[in-house]
């Protein structure tokens, strides 16, 4: 028991539970990054979504005055 106690009490262990820390810390990182940008590449489609919709809208009328005439 007593060694068990010793461990949890080393350099070498807290060193590598900072290390494991850190790593954890950047990959999440890395991730909300990634998330961030792809919403930002979603807000963009949507726009062009909008306008086609709206130029859709234009066109179809367009047609409609045409046929008028």
């Amino acid at each position: 028991m007593e060694r068990m106690e010793q461990r949890w009490m080393t350099t070498e262990f807290w060193v590598q539970m900072i290390v494991y820390a850190l790593s954890m810390g950047s990959f999440a990182g890395t991730i909300l990054t990634r998330i961030r940008f792809l919403e930002k590449k979603m807000d963009k489609h949507n726009g062009l979504l909008e306008r086609m919709v709206a130029v859709e809208q234009s066109a179809k009328s367009a047609h409609h005055r045409l046929d008028k005439i």
